[in-house]
């Protein structure tokens, strides 16, 4: 094949084809447990995670709530990936070994976000959320100092086995955010003319860039544990969920509705949520207590 603009425009229009059919081999999952918000700028920040929405009882005047907590950000990473094409392989009419490679680059686009957003569970024990505190932490603050209501309380529980996690996906928000400044795009660096790149080393390239990152919402849509995943426990992260109350010592009516695991805990998992009996015969009242979602991101 001659390497003419007219040629490496027809290559480049066939790479982009197998990259869309490569986007659609794979159906990501992130969205069950976070909310997209776009970005226009190098980061967000989330002022206003610092109150939970709640409505009151209007005796006398309004009572103005002030944006309390740390100021939370979540700063824009970029994410790129690049495919490498030999001059002479065009010549050669040797580039059907390349269309695996693009797809595979759609693939992993598709991909993406699910390596960028599930690992934000397990890094919930170690990274700070709106309040300063970790996300998974015994003692997260509540109330205001002025009510006397203030108090201190956990969304985790300690241990030293492979973490899991119920959240509530019920609520008006998620969890979870990813947070999107650049979608992936598509581009090439291929003319002859004007790019050192094919001038000095016969290569060109095509390539996605994107810019994105994940980060928390608020901590009282989830809790994670790292002890053993056994009916005690559920219960207990169950308890603790829906005991939660807002500042002014109401009811926040959480309910998990989602069990996330990963691999290695996937079948205690099944046996404490589909089976119909427990092993010693008696009925197993925990049977659709919760969905269900393995992440291999997870361990």
């Amino acid at each position: 094949m001659d390497i003419t603009a007219q040629n490496l425009n027809a290559l480049s229009v066939g790479f982009r084809k197998n990259y869309q059919d490569g986007l659609t081999e794979y159906t990501p999952t992130w969205n069950m447990i976070a909310d997209e918000i776009p970005s226009t700028s190098s980061e967000n920040e989330y002022g206003w995670l610092g109150d939970w929405p709640s409505l009151r009882e209007w005796i006398g005047e309004r009572v103005i709530k002030q944006l309390s907590g740390e100021s939370y950000k979540i700063r824009n990473k970029p994410f790129e990936s690049t495919v490498e094409v030999d001059k002479y392989k065009i010549q050669d009419d040797n580039i059907g070994v390349y269309a695996g490679r693009f797809k595979a680059m759609g693939r992993a686009v598709s991909r993406w976000p699910d390596e960028v957003v599930w690992p934000v569970l397990s890094a919930g024990f170690s990274t700070t959320c709106y309040d300063g505190q970790n996300f998974f932490d015994t003692d997260h603050p509540v109330g205001s100092e002025q009510s006397g209501k203030r108090r201190t309380v956990s969304n985790m529980q300690d241990g030293n086995g492979p973490a899991w996690f119920l959240l509530d996906l019920s609520q008006a928000v998620k969890p979870i955010v990813w947070q999107l400044r650049l979608k992936p795009e598509f581009s090439q660096l291929i003319d002859p003319n004007s790019s050192e790149r094919v001038f000095m080393k016969n290569k060109f390239l095509y390539g996605v860039e994107a810019r994105a990152n994940a980060g928390y919402s608020f901590w009282q849509m989830a809790f994670g544990s790292r002890a053993e995943l056994n009916e005690e426990n559920f219960k207990a992260a169950v308890s603790a969920m829906t005991s939660l109350e807002n500042d002014e010592g109401g009811k926040l009516a959480i309910r998990p509705t989602l069990l996330v695991v990963g691999s290695s805990n996937q079948w205690k998992a099944r046996e404490l949520l589909e089976t119909a009996r427990k092993q010693d015969g008696s009925d197993n009242i925990l049977k659709g207590a919760v969905k269900l979602q393995v992440s291999a991101y997870l361990d």
